[in-house]
């Protein structure tokens, strides 16, 4: 057992999740390898995945990620938290069979725990034969199985939302492709990728990816990012190989060894995070990125819409979007606490870049503070 009796406070957690982000230097790494280092991106809306690869990668441009999902090698798909990811093809075919669980919970949920007269296994293969013939969206698969008389009575949402649950469902572009619009429509990962997901995945191999990405982190927290309950037992087998310290509440930490864990005051520069971000989703004790106040502020927003972040020496330190016109792209910053004049320079600067990444040279660009709502 590899057990190191030091304490990790906050700000040293902060900086090991800064460093393994790629949010303290960017990387070199390619588009495909910081998806995959990642373990994916939250994806719910189409243009996150673009602004979280652009605050991690030197020269990221858009078209190197709509290439990977135009030639299927990545895909948009319901995983984690049962919320839809960007994930290369190799991890969609791990990591689906290990979410299913959530998905089940998922359908029960919405069923209300009443599946009677629901024949799951025939409704699951005509979905998938719908699908697989070519691409619906989620109301034209409700619509077409509501037709067959097995199913009468049934919500044709009901039934679509079943079939998301039972057969592994990726969304094809244009959605998530730069700049174009369009509705979202879905077919079978197996027919999309032209292979069948892993018979036998390794959750010992993710949670051990999850720490290269997150780590240090507890118990709670692997089981925060994955939503699935009862990982104790997969720490413990895999506690000989790991660094195991405790956080300033006497908790448990996990970590890889040699995963770097730079020191509390290492410089941290600005960064955008992107909405949705999995960096302020992914723990259970979330103080290591934002503070109690930060969390209420960014995470009690109604419909849970996430916010575009930004993180001042580390943390969030407040909320930014863009708002754009034909002609025009303006940068609206709002900080949560008053900010010094370094700090505004170094946010206008980062934020100048952003503006040319989101919208072009072309159109007039405008950063503007606003006040936040108390």
């Amino acid at each position: 057992m590899n057990v190191a009796s030091e304490v990790l406070g906050v700000q040293e957690l902060n900086r090991a999740l800064l460093a393994r982000q790629s949010l303290l230097e960017r990387s070199a790494a390619s588009a495909l390898e910081m998806i995959e280092r990642l373990v994916g991106l939250q994806a719910q809306a189409p243009w996150p995945p673009y602004y979280g690869l652009w605050s991690r990668l030197a020269g990221f441009h858009q078209d190197e990620l709509v290439h990977l999902l135009t030639d299927r090698r990545v895909v948009r798909i319901g995983l984690m938290r049962g919320t839809v990811h960007l994930v290369s093809a190799a991890d969609c075919r791990t990591l689906r069979p290990l979410t299913q669980p959530i998905l089940d919970r998922a359908l029960r949920s919405n069923f209300r725990g009443s599946l009677d007269g629901l024949e799951l296994p025939a409704l699951f293969a005509a979905g998938r034969a719908l699908v697989e013939a070519r691409p619906h969206t989620m109301s034209e698969l409700g619509a077409r199985l509501a037709e067959d008389p097995r199913w009468t009575g049934w919500a044709p949402a009901a039934l679509a939302q079943a079939v998301r649950a039972g057969v592994p469902l990726v969304q094809v572009p244009p959605r998530g492709i730069w700049g174009v619009g369009g509705q979202t429509r879905v077919t079978s990962a197996e027919a999309w990728l032209g292979r069948p997901l892993h018979s036998e995945p390794s959750i010992e191999d993710v949670v051990l990816r999850y720490l290269a990405a997150f780590g240090p982190a507890t118990v709670k927290d692997v089981q925060t990012w994955m939503g699935v309950t009862r990982l104790k037992p997969v720490l413990d087998r895999l506690r000989s190989r790991l660094a195991v310290f405790r956080d300033d509440q006497g908790k448990e930490l996990f970590d890889l060894p040699d995963a770097p864990r730079p020191g509390p005051d290492t410089e941290a520069p600005v960064r955008f995070v992107a909405e949705f971000d999995n960096i302020l989703l992914s723990h259970a004790d979330r103080r290591r990125i934002m503070s109690e106040e930060a969390r209420k502020r960014t995470l009690g927003v109604p419909n849970g819409v996430f916010p575009g972040t930004f993180l001042v020496d580390g943390f969030v330190g407040g909320t930014w979007r863009i708002e754009r016109s034909s002609k025009a792209a303006a940068l609206h910053l709002t900080p949560y606490e008053p900010l010094d004049a370094t700090t505004r320079d170094a946010l206008v600067a980062e934020g100048a870049r952003l503006l040319t990444f989101a919208a072009g040279e072309t159109a007039d660009h405008d950063i503007r503070f606003v006040l936040a709502e108390q």
